[in-house]
């Protein structure tokens, strides 16, 4: 027998401690309901429950986010079925005014209500919003969120649907002008009483057209914007000639030609070097091509109106802006402040310039009739409409029937387009949910304690503790019969 070790107390009190510890483990799952509460119980099982908890909770979000989705598109949706019912009254003021029966005093009143629900359109255009983001005023282009990981969305764009896109506001004409095509020199006053703004300026007639004949200096004739060929006999120790000569519409000969050289040895006519633009009258030019030529080559010439310039001016005669330069080199010009030496045509070809006809001009305000809205939603200029399509005689009328016809189509089209994003994202949402729930299951099996194993093995672990604690008292005892031996 031994005093120094009392290895029988030692072995019981180790024992006694493990029995502590698994106790204290198991009270620690039964109290939280988990397998794992930290890293220690289970290192892999701790990683792979984490990053299954990311994806559940991306799921449950992607939910929320599918359920914002859908009450934003219905918002829009629902403000397009007014502009639906809008345009159908619209259409109905058209077919009522299209006939005949009615006066000038009907249709001025049918008109006034097509102008004014031609506004209601771009009103509600420029105020569907949700979440102060505009919805209907062109430019929507937003990501919605539908999944846990990146890249998991879906995109969903609204086009405008103010009164101006759809096609049924009118465009009022300020004011006409006629002008003459040949011999302008000078500023042409137009749109007297507008303001500092971007105007659209167009032609609404095309002017006569005629052919100005040109002559070689071989005797040769062909029509503008044509070739001449110089004559095999050239030597080159004289010029060369072509001669152009202008007609009238009728074919009266205009006193105004020039001639020009082919091998740059001299210059003439209104050119002040070879081969540049030359003014021959009348509103016309004339250029050559350059370049040194030999016997038997052909030279193309080119006949065009002449520039002129027209000059928006307010009611006191204040011009607006710098004046426009007019040629026929563009379909069309925006004259103002904003887009100063801006062109547009006259509806002339190089074979067909007339010296005598006119086109008249329509001067249209065209400022703020579309919205501009940034990538998130701001509008930074609203659409606005002054007038409702033109119903104001029979063909007008008839032809604005066709135009709304096409307005709610277009309508109906963007209406089912979100339609279609509205059903997907139901479904999105039953996917995500499902996904959700088998995710959550299957991070509990990883993550969460069988609360029945565990209280067996709770209860194990205290009885062997009490076990212990009684076997410690007892080995705590055998070293007292050394004393018995001492005595």
């Amino acid at each position: 027998m031994i005093i120094n070790h009392n290895m029988a107390a030692v072995n019981t009190l180790r024992q006694m401690d493990v029995n502590a510890t698994n106790s204290s483990k198991s009270l620690e799952k039964l109290s939280s309901g988990l397998r794992i509460n930290k890293a220690g119980d289970d290192a892999a099982g701790l990683a792979i429950s984490e990053k299954m908890r990311g994806q559940i909770r991306g799921l449950d979000q992607a939910t929320r986010n599918a359920q914002d989705g859908i009450s934003m598109i219905g918002t829009a949706e629902g403000s397009l079925n007014e502009t639906h019912s809008i345009l159908q009254r619209m259409r109905e003021l058209a077919v009522q005014s299209a006939t005949d029966t009615n006066t000038t005093t009907d249709r001025t009143s049918i008109q006034t209500e097509v102008d004014q629900l031609a506004k209601e359109v771009t009103r509600i255009s420029n105020t569907s919003e949700f979440n102060t983001k505009n919805l209907l005023a062109g430019g929507f282009n937003s990501t919605f969120q539908i999944g846990a990981n990146q890249g998991q969305n879906i995109n969903v764009q609204i086009n405008a649907m103010d009164a101006s896109t759809l096609g049924v506001a009118g465009q009022t004409t300020t004011q006409g002008a006629t002008t003459a095509v040949g011999g302008v020199s000078s500023v042409t006053a137009v749109g007297a009483g507008l303001s500092a703004q971007t105007y659209k300026l167009q032609t609404t007639k095309t002017a006569a057209t005629t052919a100005a004949a040109a002559t070689t200096a071989a005797g040769t004739t062909g029509g503008a914007n044509t070739t001449g060929t110089i004559g095999g006999t050239y030597t080159g120790a004289l010029d060369a000639q072509l001669q152009i000569r202008v007609d009238s519409v009728s074919g009266a000969f205009v006193p105004t030609s020039v001639s020009t050289s082919f091998d740059g040895g001299k210059t003439f006519g209104a050119s002040t070097a070879y081969s540049a633009a030359m003014n021959i009258g009348n509103g016309l030019t004339f250029t050559a091509d350059s370049g040194n030529y030999a016997a038997g080559n052909i030279e193309s010439t080119t006949i065009a109106a002449d520039k002129y310039d027209i000059q928006l001016r307010t009611s006191g005669g204040v011009a607006v802006g710098a004046a426009v330069s007019v040629s026929n080199a563009a379909t069309s010009a925006l004259i103002g402040d904003a887009t100063t030496g801006a062109t547009m045509t006259v509806g002339f070809t190089a074979a067909g310039i007339s010296t005598a006809a006119s086109a008249n001009f329509q001067v249209i305000s065209t400022t703020g009739s579309t919205g501009a809205v940034t990538s998130n939603g701001v509008v930074t200029q609203q659409a606005s409409t002054v007038a409702g399509i033109n119903v104001s005689s029979q063909g007008a009328a008839n032809t604005a029937i066709t135009s709304i016809n096409t307005a709610i189509e277009t309508v109906s089209a963007e209406r089912s387009k979100l339609g279609a994003f509205q059903n997907r994202l139901e479904h999105t949402i039953n996917n995500l949910g499902t996904s959700s729930e088998n995710l959550t299951a299957a991070e509990s099996r990883v993550r969460d304690v069988d609360m029945a194993k565990e209280m067996t093995a709770f209860k194990k672990s205290d009885i062997l503790n009490q076990a212990a604690q009684a076997m410690l008292a007892q080995a705590n005892q055998q070293p007292q019969g050394i004393i018995q031996l001492l005595r």
